[in-house]
């Protein structure tokens, strides 16, 4: 459990923590830990309408005050127009375990809220739980809505609202949309409706940090008033959603049913024995808890498909099979989800084309998206992992087919959407164009690309050794000798191929690209795969993990960029422009310190020398305790609680950038802690 008491919610330091919840469709509800919006991404309610796409702001929050003796009492905080409505400071505490909860006071009044969303529905409810003594009081609640896209801002639309009221259900359809209406509910008090009611110039301050106009208009539609008695506790049951039937929802029972879904995550991770507890710090136990509560936001279900899906990142990203491939150890095998690990590579598989896995989905129409050149190749490493973990022989000889096309088409080429894909006579692959980012450095404005790494790229080729060694191996499984012996000897070729021409013995490391000598992360592809195409125990090897640890190694992750570089930016700020031209040129990925941990772990498996395996034990041992203490203390500092950011500054305060919560940096550095 993460809580915060009074002193740690000044605004200040408030506005850069937030929380996040989600409902395994694509939608969810996410703030900051004194209720102030401060991204336009922030709302109770955000909604896929085509899950887990084309996501919608609904409900932006609910502002309630307490009336005290003719006194206005605030509990909620917005920033507009340079005021900021003090709610903040009734705030006793806010906490987050399994979902939000804030507690406030108000003289002799005490009042929880508890935030829930309705898994695998967009609904979202609120329990507040009130305890007065000595004054009655009233409770006003009043809902902020919106109806765009969440990636937009409106900004000068006035919304025409038409409300159906039944008692305290009422029914919004916004500009006429008459097919998906919001539909509100309170179990108790009175509903007064607003007319032509909007909260003008919202000012969101994360927008405006990252060169967006930082201001919105929302609609108002009303507001519900609650009468409190004098020595009097209540309950009361708000809910808003796009269906119909909230009226017969029990709130206190999704709040329940939320917390036995998690509970029963954590138990079938196996991660700890519950008749055992006992023996088991509360910190470890709540840091498992964490690390399932972390891991299963990212865990979508498309429901054209029938199958489950990994989000990238929240709140604006979707699902991306590189993303989903990179972090599918430590989301979904670790806590064994293996049913789920199932159904995601199928999402991949289902539609490659051209032996390409759409590396994602268009957030509008669902299109498959064929714009990565090493998604195909990961997704050998997670299937062989997949395997690994299961055993399931039946759904390797199901899938080897569509694996042998990969294969085929890298060696024969593909060129759809200009990824211009080939196995060289070298026996080295050459992927992308100047104009296109088909690796994971794929930051992009307009046509122009920051680091295009056209060519023959380090992890695509040590990508691509690997998966022709996984074929060798499945092909066993599948009982063809010929085509193992075939994976066999291109393997081979490719391994000799590498080792010539991508060690770089000036500056004793691996080009990035062949003619490309920048020093950057992803050399260590070459060391951290199942099967690894520099051999772990060589001197190249010793020489590249060296040059990585002087050069990229961090508390918080890897430098993508070596400091020294053309380049090399250290803080990740300003416009989209700015910061698209330094996402990839030194700013710290937490996600790649997996990646040096796996090498180190490869070294230590065919290290033979008992003095030298200590030494090694100790070095991953000294490694994965500095990641504990640094991202411990992290998931509670900035970003959102319990999670792990996309990017971190390379110098103090190494704030979080990008995304706030991350698929992949969940993974990863939870999989580093876990010592697996």
């Amino acid at each position: 459990m993460k809580k915060f008491e009074k002193e740690e919610l000044k605004l200040e330091k408030a506005l850069k923590k937030e929380w996040l919840i989600t409902n395994g469709i694509g939608g969810y509800a996410s703030s900051t830990v004194i209720g102030c919006n401060t991204r336009k991404y922030h709302g109770l309610l955000i909604a896929p309408f085509a899950a887990p796409g084309r996501r919608k702001l609904i409900l932006s929050k609910v502002d309630e005050s307490l009336e005290i003796e003719g006194k206005v009492h605030n509990l909620y905080t917005n920033i507009s127009n340079n005021y900021i409505s003090d709610g903040y400071k009734n705030i006793e505490n806010f906490e987050k375990d399994y979902i939000p909860i804030f507690t406030y006071k108000v003289k002799d009044i005490e009042i929880k809220k508890l935030i829930c969303m309705e898994y695998g529905k967009n609904t979202v409810c609120i329990l507040y739980k009130i305890k007065n003594s000595k004054k009655p009081a009233k409770l006003t609640l009043a809902p902020i809505i919106n109806y765009r896209d969440f990636h937009q801002m409106n900004t000068g639309h006035e919304y025409t609202l038409k409300q159906t009221v039944l008692k305290n259900k009422v029914s919004i359809i916004i500009d006429g949309q008459a097919e998906n209406p919001i539909y509100m509910h309170l179990n108790e008090g009175k509903y007064i409706g607003h007319e032509n009611d909007m909260f003008r110039n919202m000012y969101y301050l994360e927008e405006e940090k990252r060169g967006f106009y930082p201001e919105e208009n929302l609609a108002v539609p009303g507001r519900y008033e609650v009468e409190i008695q004098a020595e009097e506790e209540k309950e009361i049951e708000f809910i808003c959603s796009l269906e119909d039937n909230i009226e017969e929802l029990e709130v206190k029972k999704v709040i329940n049913n939320e917390i036995i879904r998690i509970r029963k995550l954590v138990l079938a991770s196996k991660l700890y024995d519950i008749k055992a507890e006992a023996k088991y710090e509360e910190k470890y136990k709540n840091f498992l808890q964490d690390y399932i509560v972390a891991t299963d936001n990212f865990v979508v279900y498309r429901p054209t498909f029938r199958l489950h899906t990994v989000i990238a990142g929240y709140p604006w990203f979707l699902d991306w099979a590189r993303d989903s491939l990179i972090s599918f150890e430590g989301l979904l095998l670790i806590p064994r989800r293996y049913e789920i690990a199932k159904e995601v590579l199928l999402t991949l598989i289902r539609d490659i084309k051209f032996g390409l896995v759409p590396n994602g989905y268009s957030g509008f129409d669902l299109r498959p998206l064929y714009n990565s050149g090493d998604a195909s190749l990961l997704l050998f490493e997670s299937v062989y992992k997949y395997y690994k973990y299961t055993n399931d022989t039946v759904f390797i000889k199901g899938i080897y087919g569509r694996l042998k096309t990969i294969i085929k088409s890298y060696k024969e080429g593909i060129d759809i959407d200009n990824n211009n894909i080939y196995l060289d006579d070298d026996n080295l692959i050459v992927s992308g164009t100047p104009e296109t980012q088909n690796t994971w450095m794929d930051a992009k404005y307009g046509d122009f690309a920051f680091t295009p790494r056209n060519g023959k790229a380090v992890e695509i080729n040590a990508l691509w050794y690997n998966a022709l060694k996984v074929m060798q191996e499945f092909s066993g499984l599948c009982e063809s000798k010929e085509e193992a012996n075939n994976y066999k000897e291109m393997a081979e070729d490719t391994k000799i191929s590498f080792n010539n021409k991508f060690y770089n013995k000036k500056r004793k490391c691996l080009y990035d690209v062949i003619g490309d000598s920048k020093i950057r992360p992803n050399q260590l592809f070459s060391l951290s795969l199942t099967y690894p195409v520099i051999e772990p125990d060589s001197e190249e090897a010793a020489n590249i993990i060296n040059v990585v640890e002087k050069k990229l190694l961090t508390d918080y992750g890897l430098r993508t960029l070596a400091k020294g570089e053309k380049d090399y930016v250290e803080i990740y700020e300003g416009d989209p422009f700015k910061r698209d031209a330094s996402y990839h040129q030194g700013p710290v990925w937490p996600w790649l310190l997996g990646l040096y941990y796996n090498a180190l772990k490869n070294m230590l498996e065919i290290e033979k020398n008992k003095t030298k395996k200590q030494a090694l034990m100790e070095k991953i041992e000294k490694f994965c305790s500095n990641v504990e203490k640094t991202f411990v203390e992290a998931l509670d500092r900035d970003g959102v609680i319990g999670s792990v950011a996309e990017i971190y500054d390379t110098k103090a305060p190494y704030a979080s950038k990008g995304a706030p919560a991350q698929g992949w940096s969940v993974s990863e550095i939870f999989r580093i802690i876990l010592r697996k």
